[in-house]
Order: C-alpha cells, then structure tokens, then sequence
C-alpha cells in the first residue's frame, strides 16, 4: 500500500425519482369528460386529481457540500454522501471535495462576498455566525422529532453554539493521540506504557534515533507542523491562552516558553524530533505518516482521524503524555463541524439540514468512527452493535475516547483568528526558523494582544 497518496475522488450522482399513478375513470363517464373538452388520462406517467388536474413529482433539491478532505477520509466522505443519495429521493447531495479545512474556508469566504454558496460546509467560524453569514439551526431543530439532544456528546454539539443559538452540527470529533511502530519500540526496549510523560517521550526518542555524520537518518518521533501539537503540550502543564477575565493574552507565561522551547530543542538542536511543513492541502501530514509507515521514524502526533490511513500490524496507539510532577495530559478534543450559509435559499438550508442531520444518525456515525478513527458525536453510537464488536479487534479505536474523557476545550479566539493566526506564525518561528521560544512568543503576544484590546472594553 502506498501510505504517502491522499487520494481526493469524487463523482456527480444524479437521481431523479418520479412517482407516477393513474385514475381510474369509470366507462359510462368517458362521452361525458370528452363532451366536457376533458380528457382521461393515456399514460401512467401522471397522477390526475378528482378534478382533473395533473400533479408531478417535485423533483428533488439539489445541494452542494464542501468538505476539505482526501484519502481516506475523503473515500468515506463520498460513500457517506452517495449512501444519504440512495436512502431517500427528497435531496440529492454534490460532493464538492477542497484541499482542506483553510481552502473550504477561503473558497466559502469568496462565496459568500459573491452570494453563491453551497447549502451546506465542513467549516465553522463564530465571528462569521455573529455577523450573520451562517443560519441558525434552532427552529428546525425544534420541528425534528428524531434529533434527541441529550444524546449528542455535550462539549461536541456545545462547540456549535454562538450567543445560544444552534449554528453548527458535529459531524465528528478529533483530538491528537500518538502513534508508534511497535517493532522499533521492542527492538530498543521500550514500553509504551511507560511513556506517561514528555520528558520520558523524550528520553525514548532520543534513544531511538540515529544520525550519520551530524544529519538525522532516523527520527524518534516526529510532532505534527504547526501549533497544535505545542498548544496541547502546554495545556498539559497548565498554561493558558487567555487570563480568566478574557482581557490578557498569556502565551509568554512560563508554562508557554519553557514547552515550546523544548520542542524547539528536540527539532532543531537535538535533532530527535522531525517535522515536514510547506506543500499542498494534507502533503505535509500525509508526508509524516509516511516516515512512520516506511520505518524512517518510530512514531508521530497526529489525528484520531488517521486510523483509516494507518495499519495497525504495524503501529499500535497511546495517549498524549503530560507532564512530571503535573499530571495527565489535557490536549484539545474538538467538534469538525459543518454549517449552514444563510445566503442559500431557505428550501436549500431545509435540504442541508436534513443531510447533516442524517450523517449524525446513531449508526452511521458509528460507521464514520469505526472507518476513520474520530470520535462518534453520538452516545449511542459506543452502544452500536457493530462499534462494540469492532472496538475488541481493533482497541485503538478507544484510544481517542480515553483521551477525550480528559481532554480540553478547543480555544474560542474572540479576534475572529487573529490570536491563533500569531501562535501559528510563532510555531514557525519556533520548529522552523529555529527562533527562541520565548522571542517568538513575546513577539505573538504583542500582535495578538493588541488585536484583543480592539475588542475587549
């Protein structure tokens, strides 16, 4: 199997079903109706009310989703879509596939300034909620008897909430979980169970590692680019992004440069941590499981997500670690949602929901859980007949729900993004440019906190 292809397919389904009937027209009426200019009907293509009027079909609403998604996930996505097409002859869904979740966001934005946008989207944005470029779900939540609230995993549907309306849906959950090969792990004497913390993750990568002639040939371990991966080490020890007043920015705190510069550390100095960054869409994730799944490093962070693109006689999965004398780790858990544009038109919005709706039913989100590794946003769906016999042939499918059970909440940026948009430039700086935690950091936290006094009174 060639792990490094994120294959990204799609195809145009177009079902049109009509229902047809025919009138039965009693034979001593016949000279009457044709005396009358009106004629029975010839053909059963049509159904003819009492008074004669002919009645078609409506035929069924078309509607685009955007979703940014490849291999994988993106196979499971269509056959999910192509599965709600075939299950009922109401709306039929047109896939349209992004490079990934920032271009679905980038393309929606053009949209929405063009006033021509899909029904429905993978995305959510709380500032784009408030100034009312999303619709809100409520009422037709309301008139849905088969939604069952309380059965939706409360942090997950809450994530969709903005000033206490219903904007986003869960379509799935995610959170960062590690995975490793578990034949580099027995080969140098590793348990995995050991590894509760980052400074012993440490440790172990750097005996796992190998280097010729100063370059690195063999990675103990290989974070995911960005801020993520970080953001979830520092919450472990504590740290915050906003003071509890939400007036502060905090991302120069100890807890923030004594984590980052560690990371800093292992990927530039020590070498016992890689990562690739740049390219198109996922190249870079995809790239990273690829240096696992082809025995060029012993293990990575990455989604809950990528259990689909992984095989498990290979690699097995673990917790993030925390900290010592800290405690367990408290990295993100979070909601992938998708929205409604309020620029479609309310018989397109009646549509969307009705698809989004259907991917959360109890056993298909199951089945999206099972397929890809995320979290099923259900609670009923860990009561599936088929989750429950999977999940004891495949445990790693619980990794992720163990870790959700202690897990944080994704950070609510109050700017719109622009504090996040400076912990991403600083993560570059950082594992990139080499640049000391704690400058990179002062420097983010100047412009992100700047960006919060515009807001903040």
């Amino acid at each position: 199997m060639n792990w490094s292809q994120a294959s990204m397919r799609w195809k145009k389904r177009l079902r049109l079903n009509w229902k047809g009937g025919m009138s039965l027209v009693l034979a001593t009426s016949f000279a009457l109706l044709t005396a009358c200019g009106t004629q029975a009907p010839a053909e059963s293509g049509t159904t003819a009310a009492a008074s004669g009027t002919e009645v078609q079909a409506k035929d069924p609403v078309e509607i685009e989703f955007w979703y940014g998604l490849g291999g994988n996930l993106g196979d499971n996505m269509k056959k999910t879509i192509d599965a709600f097409n075939a299950s009922q002859n109401e709306v039929v869904v047109k896939g349209i596939v992004q490079a990934d979740y920032t271009e679905t966001e980038q393309k929606l934005q053009a949209a929405i300034a063009s006033k021509n946008v899909p029904a429905a989207v993978l995305s959510s944005n709380i500032d784009w909620a408030r100034k009312g470029y999303y619709a809100p779900m409520d009422e037709m939540i309301a008139a849905d008897p088969n939604f069952k609230k309380d059965d939706f995993i409360q942090t997950f549907l809450n994530q969709g909430q903005v000033d206490g309306k219903q904007y986003f849906l869960p379509m799935y959950g995610t959170t960062q979980i590690m995975y490793y090969r578990m034949d580099t792990f027995k080969e140098n004497g590793i348990d995995p169970a050991t590894l509760t913390t980052w400074e012993k993750l440490a440790e172990a990568a750097a005996k796992m590692s190998k280097q010729e002639n100063g370059k690195t040939t063999f990675y103990g371990w290989e974070p995911m680019w960005g801020s993520d991966n970080m953001i979830d080490a520092v919450l472990g020890k504590g740290g915050q992004i906003l003071s509890d007043d939400g007036k502060t920015v905090m991302i120069d705190s100890p807890e923030w440069i004594e984590t980052w510069e560690l990371f800093r550390k292992w990927i530039n100095e020590d070498k016992i941590m890689g990562i690739h960054y740049g390219g198109q869409g996922w190249e870079y994730w995809y790239k990273t499981i690829d240096d696992v799944m082809k025995n060029k490093a012993a293990g990575y962070t990455g989604s809950s997500g990528d259990q689909g693109d992984l095989d498990f006689s290979v690699v097995a999965a673990m917790q993030q670690p925390g900290w010592e004398g800290v405690g367990e780790g408290k990295p993100v858990a979070s909601a992938i949602s998708a929205g409604i544009p309020s620029a479609a038109t309310p018989e397109q919005q009646r549509a969307a929901y009705k698809w989004l709706t259907y991917f959360s039913e109890t056993s298909n989100t199951a089945s999206w859980s099972m397929n890809t590794g995320y979290i099923a946003v259900r609670q009923s769906a860990q009561q599936d007949p088929e989750f429950m016999k999977f999940s004891e042939e495949n445990p790693q499918i619980t990794v992720p729900l163990q870790q959700a059970a202690h897990a944080s909440a994704p950070f609510q940026d109050p700017t719109g993004g622009k504090i996040n948009d400076a912990l991403k430039d600083a993560a570059d700086q950082v594992q990139i440019n080499n640049m000391p935690a704690e400058q990179a950091l002062k420097e983010a936290k100047e412009k992100a906190q700047k960006e919060l006094d515009r807001i903040v009174k």
